[in-house]
């Protein structure tokens, strides 16, 4: 009954400092009326009623009466509150993933791809509010999933992506151009691409420059990440005869340069990730940095309690009366 209760007048619990005001009243008050009377023997007086020392529960009944008034009055009330969320800036994301050979690559673990894969799932688990696309390419580009609320289809198709899917190659501008495509029908107040590369373009037939000019030109912002340690990687270098990869080191070739610039030109950051511990942090830094706006909305319900306390009292002094007038009639 007294769950989640709360009151809209609180104010008038200062009223109760009158019970206490009321019961020294009424001792001061017992004493002027109780007379006495000097006589030798009180013999004749004596009865075994109990009566007459009940008679102060009246007053208790009137004491009781008054706090319950006093609650009714600060009006207890039960308070229902429910909730609604509204994304008020919703952010459209194509993340730009390259699936050339060399992000086999085991300087990160188990490898680079692998590697990328965990982190990006992580990030779009963290971006409930926003949509999100994805796009994949080595030696040309493809739209893997188009930009969506539903991360489920999002998490399926990213845990789908392999080495092997397409011609091998790093073709950046390819891989750019495809995430512009995807966004530049958006309406949403805004629109990224997160491009992460392990090398060197070397393929496709749109330079990345002409790429960026799109992205500009559409006012999507570009988040470049260049994958890969400082020096040498144990790296796909050839087929063995069943197939499978043989591997070796390799010198890591990152163009940064032209990263740096995709990103300054497009309003976005360059990042560069060595290892998983540094890969984790640029996912982190980015979802700080692109904040989804959602505004909650609160509804709230009362109900007011204090009709029991009001009836409380009201039958409190209807007991107090009857007693009055009956049981206590020939000692009030």
């Amino acid at each position: 009954m007294f769950d989640n209760i709360s009151f809209a007048n609180p104010d008038f619990f200062w009223l109760f400092l009158l019970l206490p005001l009321a019961i020294v009243w009424y001792i001061f008050k017992q004493k002027e009326q109780t007379a006495s009377l000097r006589i030798s023997s009180a013999k004749g007086f004596s009865h075994n009623s109990i009566l007459p020392k009940l008679k102060p529960a009246l007053f208790l009944l009137r004491l009781l009466a008054l706090g319950a008034i006093i609650v009714a009055l600060a009006r207890p009330q039960t308070e229902d509150i429910s909730t609604r969320t509204k994304t008020t800036k919703g952010i459209d994301i194509v993340m730009a993933i390259d699936v050339s050979s060399s992000m086999l690559a085991r300087d990160l673990k188990p490898n680079r791809l692998s590697a990328l894969k965990k982190v990006a799932a992580d990030f779009i688990k963290e971006r409930p509010n926003d949509r999100i696309g994805l796009v994949v390419y080595a030696g040309e580009g493809y739209t893997k999933t188009p930009i969506t609320t539903d991360k489920s289809i999002v998490l399926n198709a990213l845990s789908e992506i392999t080495y092997g899917q397409l011609d091998d190659g790093t073709a950046i501008g390819m891989g750019l151009a495809t995430s512009v495509n995807r966004l530049k029908e958006s309406t949403a107040k805004s629109k990224i691409i997160i491009l992460l590369t392990d090398g060197v373009n070397n393929s496709g037939f749109i330079e990345p420059q002409t790429a960026a000019d799109l992205a500009i030109e559409f006012g999507i912002k570009t988040y470049t990440i260049g994958l890969g340690t400082n020096g040498n990687a144990l790296s796909p270098i050839a087929y063995n005869a069943d197939g499978s990869f043989r591997y070796g080191m390799r010198q890591v070739e990152i163009d940064e340069n032209l990263l740096k610039d995709i990103a300054s030109a497009t309003g976005g950051r360059y990042f560069r990730a060595t290892d998983n511990e540094s890969l984790e942090e640029i996912y982190d830094e980015i979802n700080k940095l692109e904040k989804t706006e959602v505004e909650e909305f609160k509804y709230y319900r009362y109900e007011e309690k204090f009709r029991f306390w009001a009836l409380l009292a009201l039958g409190l002094l209807l007991l107090e009366w009857i007693l009055r007038n009956t049981v206590f009639r020939s000692f009030v």
